[in-house]
């Protein structure tokens, strides 16, 4: 393999690597911190500055990765191809 070649599959690899870390973060630990409340699991009404909960978390402070919802979907999938 020339080092041309080698050069240009240094990025598709680090992908794949990216790819596949991610999802075991994703595996190990499937929730992540709420973005709309901060984790506080409260956001503030536009009127009157009432405190109710996170529509995004519904006040758990703790939201789904993206990566976590793919590997649900994956696992759905497979389960319904074996009935």
């Amino acid at each position: 393999m020339d080092s041309l070649a080698m050069l240009a599959s240094l990025p598709c690899t680090a992908l794949i690597l990216i790819t596949v870390g991610y999802l075991t973060v994703c595996a190990v630990s499937p929730f992540g911190r709420c973005r709309a409340c901060h984790t506080t699991g409260r956001t503030r009404s536009r009127l009157g500055g009432i405190r109710r909960d996170c529509r995004h978390c519904a006040g758990t402070g703790l939201r789904i990765r993206y990566g976590r919802h793919i590997i649900n979907h994956l696992h759905d999938e497979y389960e319904a191809g074996k009935r």
